[in-house]
């Protein structure tokens, strides 16, 4: 059954309005003047101001107009500190600047050199000067220091970007030197990099990742990249903001600690972006199972803890201890074993409350009516034997968690628009789909009543329904039998017009995607199909859709955004469809934006992109339906129009190194124009001290406007 903790009211006077907007208190202060330098007015670059004086750090930063003048708008009462960023650069010293200041003109400083131009550019940027080995050192990997699994340039792009951008971004200042290691005195950069790989507190995962690889060729990849830079290479020089991009208003509120992980926020309901209008956001931090609240109207942050059952030194511990000291917190234990709930990802129901993916208990410690003995007819049906998180829900306006027990393992969630307001959770480390049905459990808080899954069977014997016996994976197949497959999903959506219909992303390579229909009567009834990626992309980690049912997918590796049509697809069951190579027209796959690694036989990006987001709502300005992924390494928000192939780049300059996961969407006031109309965002690094600034650097949300010009106030 469930357990309801009550927990302290800290967080509570945060709490507002859920499906009606509060009054709009937000701020009208703003400031203007103009950029110039010795070259004249200088466009497209971006003026920041930032201020200590309120309860949170606080930052605004605005983009030049073709003349070089700017608006800085929304502004909280306190003194700023006014200075100014751009490519061809060098930053300038601020000066201070009140709301209601007008003709604040700022001075900025060209750029002596291109060396110190390129300090400020984004890490893909940086990264794409990475040499990617030619096909001939593929063809005999283990002769060339690579395992026998990496047999071609795009395998290798896979695993290197999948492996790495799991936790960090890659070609900031931090990660494209050796520098701060000068002091351990290594023999040579293969050398040190074979050790930064096992330092700090994902260590273990780092040099998990090299081995996976090949040790000996990913330190000689790694190093001739850093010493290439430390000779002087300089990347490929980016583009400033253009046409719209100079329209985006970017405001960030400092949270958390300098040790934090914020994994990623929420500040509304997909479904219905008016929920919690002007309310706070929620963003959890990992390493120490809390949830971090910010009040956007009054820049407050407040934390609240999430629970376990039982005795906390008895949940299992997803934080190992470094293989070697951190190089900036030596052998500090930076993420918490005594409050070990290890949130994953927060989603908003229609009421306001916060679902969670949270370690509720031991892992092992399985309830017996997950097994196949069990009165359960899912646990019949097909057996769990383990679950390494499970989920809880935050009620804000009573300070009260639940916990509930579940059979599979959570990691990522998502709520369907059906009447039961179903949440569907993906395995990252099983074959199964898992959802609550969240009408039920309100009304009955049993956790066991109200939740169910379902393997991933294909029915690959054509008669339209899921019959046992099915041939298993790794076993002699029977063709008039159907087929399981067990690819374990990074992120799940289920289909807006139709709550029994989930995708699932699986990052196996080169990737798929698993679509279930529960049916009528689950878990009989359930019916999985499967597509794999097209060449040449790879890596699927997010997942969306749009208000039509048509599925889109980031993939990291390739730097693509995909776009998957089921309507295209002739064939979606029988003989074969197990593989996923049947319906290759139902994909669509575009180039993201920004610099290529140079010899890449596939055109490959430098860009990572975790997860994406469809704007069903049309909540940023954008149109219905725009698909937005994030660009992880590149510090940015990209959003595509499908029919011209063009982005919109919305960056964050500052502090570099914005490390985004997801983002959310919305509309505080839909008749506020573009100031009832948000994107949210937070700097989610495993490691926030790689961020600009370095040690003593702590997270951000961040907050994306898009005025209807560049001078709107």
């Amino acid at each position: 059954m469930n357990n309801i903790c009550k927990v302290s009211a800290l967080g509570l006077l945060l709490f507002s309005g859920l499906l009606n907007a509060q009054e709009n208190v937000m701020p009208e202060g703003y400031i203007t003047g103009a950029v110039t330098s010795a070259n004249g007015p200088e466009a497209g670059v971006w003026v920041i101001a930032e201020t200590d004086e309120l309860d949170s750090h606080y930052t605004k930063i605005v983009v030049t107009d073709d003349e070089g003048r700017y608006v800085l708008p929304e502004l909280p009462v306190a003194t700023y500190n006014v200075w100014v960023r751009g490519y061809g650069l060098a930053d300038n010293q601020s000066i201070e600047g009140r709301p209601g200041d007008r003709d604040l003109n700022l001075t900025a400083i060209v750029a002596p050199s291109a060396s110190e131009a390129a300090q400020v550019y984004p890490g893909n940027y940086w990264l794409s000067l990475l040499e990617i080995p030619g096909q001939d050192v593929f063809n005999s990997p283990l002769e060339n220091g690579f395992t026998q699994d990496i047999t071609s340039q795009r395998r290798f792009i896979h695993e290197f970007k999948r492996g790495c951008g799991f936790c960090h971004q890659l070609g900031n200042e931090l990660t494209r030197g050796l520098s701060h290691m000068d002091h351990l005195g290594f023999d040579s950069s293969e050398e040190a990099w074979i050790y930064r790989t096992q330092t700090g507190v994902r260590g273990n995962q780092m040099f998990g990742l090299f081995a996976g690889i090949g040790v000996q060729g990913m330190a000689g990849v790694m190093s001739e990249w850093t010493d290439r830079i430390e000779d002087g290479a300089l990347p490929p020089v980016p583009p400033r903001p253009q046409g719209i991009e100079r329209n985006v208003v970017i405001t960030q509120r400092d949270i958390g600690g300098d040790h934090d992980f914020m994994h990623d926020m929420v500040s509304t309901d997909k479904n219905n972006p008016r929920v919690n209008a002007y309310g706070p956001t929620y963003a959890v931090s990992s390493g120490h199972g809390y949830i971090a609240i910010m009040d956007p109207v009054t820049n407050v942050f407040s934390k609240v803890n999430i629970p376990t059952k039982g005795d906390p030194r008895d949940v299992a511990s997803r934080f190992p201890l470094a293989i070697q000291p951190s190089n900036f917190w030596g052998d500090e234990a930076l993420w918490s074993p005594e409050n070990p709930s290890d949130p994953h990802n927060p989603m908003m129901g229609p009421d306001g409350r916060i679902w969670l993916t949270s370690t509720v208990r031991n892992r092992l410690d399985q309830p017996e009516w997950c097994g196949e003995d069990s009165d359960n007819k899912y646990g019949q049906y097909y057996p769990l034997t383990f679950s390494i998180r499970q989920a809880s829900v935050y009620d804000p306006a009573t300070g009260e968690f639940e916990l509930i027990d579940t059979c599979f393992s959570t990691h990522h969630l998502q709520m369907a628009s059906d009447p039961d307001s179903t949440m569907y959770y993906n395995e990252i480390a099983g074959p199964a789909f898992g959802w609550v049905n969240t009408r039920l459990f309100d009304l009955t808080h049993d956790e066991e009543f109200s939740q169910g899954w379902c393997p991933q069977v294909i029915d690959t014997n054509g008669d339209g329904v899921i019959t046992k016996p099915w041939n298993i994976p790794g076993e002699e197949a029977d063709p008039s039998l159907d087929t399981e497959v067990r690819l374990n999903m990074y992120s799940v959506i289920p289909d807006p017009n139709n709550g029994d219909i989930v995708w699932g992303a699986n990052e196996t390579y080169p990737g798929h995607i698993i679509r279930l229909n529960r049916g009528n009567n689950p878990p009989e009834t359930c019916i999985s199909e499967v597509y794999q990626v097209p060449n040449p992309g790879s890596d699927p980690r997010g997942i969306d859709i749009d208000s039509n049912g048509v599925v889109w997918l980031s993939l990291a590796g390739s730097s693509h955004w995909a776009r998957f049509d089921r309507n295209q697809c002739s064939v979606t069951s029988g003989p074969g469809t197990e593989v996923g190579t049947h319906c290759e027209n139902g994909w669509t796959l575009y180039d993201t934006d920004g610099p290529r690694f140079t010899n890449s036989d596939d055109n490959a990006g430098a860009d990572f992109h975790y997860l994406g987001w469809v704007d069903q709502h049309d909540v940023i300005g954008l149109g219905k339906d725009t698909p937005i992924i994030t660009g992880s390494f590149s510090d940015s928000l990209m959003a595509l129009d499908p029919e011209s192939g063009e982005w919109t780049t919305m960056r964050v300059p500052y502090p570099l190194g914005f490390y985004h996961r997801g983002l959310d969407g919305r509309i505080d006031d839909p008749d506020a124009g573009w100031k009832g109309r948000s994107l949210w965002a937070n700097y989610g690094s495993n490691m926030i001290w790689h961020t600009e600034g370095g040690q003593g650097q702590v997270g951000k949300m961040v907050q994306f406007q898009i005025r209807p010009d560049a001078l709107a106030h």
